[in-house]
């Protein structure tokens, strides 16, 4: 158990509780055309970023522990950097590095999948498929083709899971054929690597928070039994689909390679080997407890083949799942809600479905269960099962009336919730959707806003990363790009902005510099909340945004 915070006694408690609203996917934009969150119905929004306290924190890149700065941050690393209050090195660099040196070869999780490979069974290998760098990156595949071809390993199936969603919309092609390509190289020496299944990230396999385990029961047909539309190619599937549905990647139809239209080229079977190869954890807990899991209940998985199954890395740590992994994952620790539970302080988290495991398990540095069952409250509000772009709002209004009802009867000191929509529908790409659901936000932050006022308390409101703010691809010079009819071409990933943090103290007393400090990351919000709540953060926390008088 952690000591308590030491309490800062010159900072007046205020009457009501500190309230940390994470506006998800909301940045602050740096082209007009196709910012969204700009260019929408969000006039409380920004009538508080022009007159309150405000500054702007890093979400992308170094600033939360991912390889370089060219990597858009996303909401794992970002949860886990404003829960924590320090910077960790994330999923997609501790995997680079330990193909790169060679450490991942050497354990034992990868000398049983060669071993298993080696015995005359397959190697498959199922992940999103593209350089994203948010949920896996092909180079890791490739990494890990080269050893196993090294190592002896003959027979290896793809299944690529399509993204268009961390990358341009429609670019699957633009990994396919070259790794088609690859594959003519990698096997002219009399190696078996195929492609052997596939479909869109949002359609099959990659569910997260059981949120809709039909994607993952379409996944387990897909992948495992072989089942579904024959294609002869990857590419043949792709254009085709694309072609009969206008679908982007993330929606396309699953498919299965056939050379002949009857039999499946790499279906998962009895004595295979199978690695799920993306890193982050959220959409890879689902699938790998089919995989693992004894029996279940959410889907017919029928006759489970006896394999040998292993994640890149932990997806969680207290559940421990996978059974068997590649990577170690960060070692996060002495989180917020460690410190809150030790320093006897009451505190709710709360967001839907969608990102219920954000505020909960992420925030907590990748930790499924509460520290302490009668300080911590969680609260999840079922999401919509049906595409963002249709439901734009999502549930920001039961999110922000069970908010406004703990505010107003004074039930936690501390609160923190997510909106998801800024991020959930900024996926879609869906321009008049992502103002729809910015709009719904607005109505939300300031029925929020004015329970903190009347409770006295302290509202706190930042992002995790950037996203409806960046809806459209720029060219270098900062124009538009245009589509195939000269519309905008849309932009689905997550964008490299900073994100705004904004301060609303209704009861000040002084104790702090309303200039807020400036070029820090989303990690000083963990030590921000705790200089708010009236306590000091620990000595080696990243920097608050307050300086305290």
């Amino acid at each position: 158990m952690l000591e308590a915070l030491k309490k800062n006694e010159s900072f007046q408690t205020r009457r009501g509780p500190v309230v940390l609203v994470i506006m998800d996917g909301v940045g602050i934009g740096k082209y007009k055309e196709g910012d969204a969150v700009l260019d929408s119905n969000t006039p409380f929004l920004h009538k508080m970023m022009a007159t309150l306290p405000m500054t702007t924190l890093k979400a992308h890149g170094t600033a939360v522990g991912l390889p370089s700065d060219a990597d858009m941050g996303n909401s794992e690393v970002g949860h886990n950097a404003m829960g924590c209050g320090r910077v960790f090195e994330q999923g997609a660099k501790l995997v680079s590095a330990a193909i790169e040196s060679g450490r991942m070869f050497e354990g034992e999780t990868w000398k049983a999948l060669v071993a298993q490979a080696r015995k005359g069974g397959t190697l498959h290998f199922i992940g999103l498929f593209s350089d994203g760098n948010v949920h896996s990156h092909i180079n890791h595949l490739k990494g890990m083709l080269e050893r196993a071809k090294a190592e002896g390993v003959k027979s290896i199936r793809i299944h690529t899971l399509l993204d268009g969603r961390d990358v341009p919309e429609t670019s699957a092609l633009d990994y396919i054929d070259p790794f088609e390509d690859y594959l003519k190289q990698f096997n002219a020496d009399g190696a078996d690597c195929r492609i052997a299944s596939g479909g869109g990230r949002m359609v099959i396999t990659m569910d997260r928070y059981n949120a809709n385990w039909d994607m993952v029961r379409k996944g387990w047909d897909t992948h495992v039994r072989g089942k579904g539309r024959y294609f002869k190619t990857a590419h043949e599937a792709v254009e085709t689909l694309r072609s009969e549905t206008g679908a982007i990647d993330q929606d396309l139809p699953p498919f299965v390679i056939s050379d002949d239209g009857a039999t499946p080229v790499g279906p998962i079977v009895d004595g295979d080997a199978v690695v799920f190869f993306n890193f982050r954890g959220d959409r890879a807990l689902e699938i790998s407890k089919a995989f693992d899991a004894e029996s279940i209940t959410e889907f017919d998985r029928g006759p489970r083949p006896n394999v040998f199954y292993a994640g890149m890395m932990e997806y969680d740590g207290d559940t421990h799942v996978p059974n068997h992994f590649l990577v170690n994952p960060p070692e996060i620790d002495r989180t917020l809600s460690e410190y809150l539970c030790a320093t006897d302080i009451k505190s709710l988290a709360i967001s839907e479905t969608q990102k219920y495991g954000h505020v909960t398990y992420f925030f907590n540095g990748n930790r499924t269960g509460k520290f302490d069952e009668t300080l911590e409250t969680y609260i999840e509000i079922p999401s919509d099962i049906v595409p963002f772009e249709q439901r734009p709002w999502m549930q920001c209004a039961i999110i922000t009336d069970r908010v406004c009802q703990a505010i107003d009867n004074n039930e936690f000191q501390f609160i923190r919730l997510n909106f998801p929509n800024g991020d959930m529908v900024g996926h879609t790409g869906v321009y008049q959707a992502v103002q729809t659901s910015m709009g719904a936000l607005d109505i939300c932050l300031e029925r929020i806003y004015n329970s903190v006022k009347a409770a006295g308390g302290i509202m706190l409101i930042t992002a995790d990363h950037g996203n409806a703010d960046d809806m459209y691809e720029h060219a270098k010079d900062g124009s538009v790009k245009l589509d195939s009819n000269g519309n905008p071409k849309r932009k689905t990933s997550h964008s490299l902005n900073p994100v705004p943090a904004i301060l609303f103290d209704p009861e000040f007393q002084g104790e702090y510099d309303t200039a807020l400090n400036s070029g820090l990351g989303i990690s000083s919000i963990t030590g921000t909340c705790m200089t708010l709540l009236g306590y000091f953060p620990p000595a080696d926390y990243d920097k608050s945004i307050v300086n305290l008088k």
